[in-house]
């Protein structure tokens, strides 16, 4: 696939159209999937691991959460678009995000593993996307419970993480190098 044309609103579910215009504002979509690796890279491989448990809010994710939310996401809108992609009419169930977040532990691992993942998720996406058909792109499945086409999930892939950069770059890094962890209190008696 050469090009890939704006998919129309009846294409996804309306809490996904700031994804679609997002990657619309980018102008060639799917040149946009492979330059994404680069922008987290430059965004946040250069941060510590203890840089990364940074949170702009006591109730909101790290940037390894949010890097591990990125990860999952990236599996879960792929297997969609593989799955409506080759004609699978089986609707396909959504996820709870924050669930996943929370179960999977990603503040104990290291930021560039998370990092690495997402580059071997997308590249991986890159040529599933490159070698897909005109008409594959177009076909329609449901997922949670809505109707979505594939080239709309080619759009959300780069809405997301292009969403997610803004909300690192805007809230999380210009706040990460005052961010210090607190040590543990040694005069507390319950330290053992």
């Amino acid at each position: 696939m050469n090009k890939l044309s704006h998919p129309n609103s009846n294409e996804y579910a309306e809490f996904y159209a700031g994804y679609v215009q997002r990657a619309t504002s980018k102008g060639d979509v799917l040149a946009a999937l492979p330059n994404q690796i680069d922008k987290i890279q430059a965004a946040l491989g250069n941060l510590s691991d203890e840089q990364a448990l940074f949170r702009d809010a006591p109730n909101e994710w790290t940037i390894k959460e949010v890097m591990g939310h990125l990860n999952d996401v990236e599996r879960v809108f792929s297997y969609r678009l593989l799955r409506v992609s080759r004609n699978d009419s089986t609707p396909i169930p959504g996820f709870e995000q924050n669930d996943y977040v929370r179960e999977a532990g990603f503040d104990s691992h290291p930021i560039k593993d998370l990092i690495q993942e997402f580059e071997h998720l997308r590249r991986a996406n890159v040529l599933a996307i490159q070698n897909m058909t005109d008409e594959a792109a177009l076909r329609v499945g449901v997922a949670s419970g809505y109707p979505v086409s594939a080239r709309a999930l080619i759009y959300m892939l780069v809405g997301h993480v292009d969403h997610h950069l803004e909300s690192l770059n805007e809230k999380y890094l210009p706040n990460v190098n005052t961010y210090k962890v607190e040590p543990l209190d040694q005069t507390d008696p319950s330290v053992g």
